[in-house]
């Protein structure tokens, strides 16, 4: 779980521990009330567990404080805004997170990214974005809606061919060789990486084995203009959008950045990692 997000829910715990205090009562005395094992408040009030809304209103009444329901909710939309599991986002499917990328993408005229593992989706064939959403299917044992998240993937790329919009990515070149595909389909990926190239409206960037690093590659992340960052894990995404966050990050990218090449020596390395794979094209 992420530090930020359990300082928020710690934070949160702190607030109804306040109200109860203020209110006269005990942890015992409010769990009766509420008709909650005495544990349930301890674990709330502790950080350990995360309310419903529904907790909140019933937290709120049960110490006469009404009007602080909407404080208390708009303190949990916060917390569940910024820790975002793949629990929820995919109950529906892939499709439905596509789709909300497509409209962070609209608002955004200048993306950067890092990618340790996989190709970014805005540079994905649909037959290698098609190999990466069942294999997420397999592992999160969400609904199987592949078809669908693909063709919603490949129309996210549309903006790649957008005046005005700016897309920056970083890839360990790790990624060239990451086999999450047959070895014929990943070189139909690595011939669109190299024909993306040029564009003028992306900068890709290749991080050597060899090169030296102020900054490790650990984790891949996405800022969006200078108001969001997504950073992806096992279990949740991060939305970050608080200035400390994304200043952080954006350093973390130049710093990376650094050691990146581009041009014609980011497409020697994918060509030299396309020819390891010993397929014809």
């Amino acid at each position: 779980m992420s530090t930020d997000f359990q300082t928020a829910r710690v934070a949160l715990g702190a607030r109804l521990r306040e109200l109860r205090a203020e209110a006269g009562l005990n942890g015992k005395e409010l769990a009766e009330r509420l008709g909650w094992p005495p544990s349930k408040v301890s674990r709330l009030e502790n950080g350990k567990q995360t309310p419903t809304r529904e907790d909140l209103s019933a937290w709120a009444a049960a110490v006469g404080r009404d009007q602080a329901t909407t404080e208390l909710r708009g303190r949990l939309h916060s917390l569940e805004n910024q820790y975002r599991t793949w629990r929820r986002q995919l109950a529906h499917g892939h499709r439905p997170r596509q789709e909300l990328a497509f409209v962070e993408g609209q608002k955004t005229q200048l993306t950067r990214g890092v990618e340790t593992a996989l190709v970014p989706g805005l540079f994905q064939t649909a037959d290698y974005a098609r190999h990466v959403f069942r294999a997420n299917v397999e592992f999160r044992q969400s609904p199987r809606d592949t078809e669908e998240a693909v063709r919603a993937r490949i129309r996210r790329q549309e903006a790649l061919y957008e005046a005005g919009r700016s897309f920056r990515f970083l890839l360990w070149e790790s990624v060239l060789y990451a086999r999450v595909c047959p070895p014929e389909v990943l070189a139909a990926q690595l011939d669109r990486l190299i024909g993306l190239i040029g564009l003028d409206t992306i900068e890709l960037g290749i991080v050597p084995f060899s090169a030296p690093l102020r900054r490790t590659p650990s984790h891949g992340f996405w800022i969006y203009d200078d108001r969001l960052v997504i950073v992806e894990t096992i279990n949740a995404e991060l939305w970050l959008d608080d200035a400390d966050s994304i200043a952080l990050y954006v350093r973390a990218w130049d710093w990376l950045a650094e050691s990146a090449v581009y041009g014609h020596q980011a497409h020697r390395l994918i060509a030299r990692s396309r020819a390891a794979l010993d397929v014809g094209r």
